[in-house]
């Protein structure tokens, strides 16, 4: 028997067009025959406790979801994008003016990859990006530049690394598909695009749960 998706997602408003097209009550957890819905909450943190309580080997994928935002103003604002490495950039250790890493410091790993392949064009068809994980989302110049020189990444979010994390633990493979809602830079919310990127992202489901 095929096992089911478990679709992430950190709140109910990347994801209301969704349920109002299958007309689901909204909910944090929503089961369906071949895929379930969880709601996580913002933040590494949160998903990580959600994914905890829920996730288990009888999901054969879990499909992260959401927006995002790009360091590469080459990629439009409102298009989707597979995100198939991820690092918790800010995990280490400050000395002075240098950053120690996760890995250099010995106390374990800051990226995960996604080990998930698919023939299916929907998929197949999204450019494919690395991202960065974070809890303060970037809109300092200075900070900006800092992080692309020490990460070569197209995208952040604040959630992804830890759902690669919590799948790599169950060896449950994981997909991370995201809209870019705006781009990297001090912090200007008039410039940003979020209504296209929730539009164009839940499109992108359905078309993904229904086919």
């Amino acid at each position: 028997m095929n096992k089911k998706n478990l679709i992430v997602a950190a709140t109910y408003e990347e994801l209301a067009q969704t349920f109002e097209h299958f007309t689901w009550q909204k909910a944090n957890f929503i089961e369906q025959l071949h895929f379930d819905v969880l709601i996580t909450g913002v933040g590494m943190v949160a998903t990580a406790f959600a994914l905890g309580l829920q996730l288990n080997n009888s999901y054969g994928l879990v499909l992260n979801v959401g927006i995002a935002g790009s360091f590469d103003e080459t990629i439009a604002l409102g298009s989707l994008v597979n995100i198939t490495s991820d690092t918790f950039s800010e995990l280490g250790a400050e000395d002075g003016d240098n950053f120690i890493g996760m890995d250099d410091l010995g106390f374990g790993k800051a990226s995960y990859t996604s080990n998930f392949t698919s023939e299916n064009n929907l998929i197949k068809d999204l450019p494919i990006v690395k991202g960065i994980t974070v809890n303060t989302v970037h809109g300092n110049t200075k900070s900006i530049q800092q992080t692309l020189e020490r990460f070569s990444v197209k995208t952040e979010s604040m959630e992804g690394a830890a759902v690669f994390y919590a799948a790599k633990q169950l060896n449950i493979p994981a997909l991370q598909i995201r809209s870019i809602s705006n781009y990297i830079a001090q912090r200007n919310k008039t410039d940003w695009k979020i209504e296209l990127a929730l539009k164009n992202l839940n499109e992108w489901l359905i078309n993904y749960l229904t086919r």
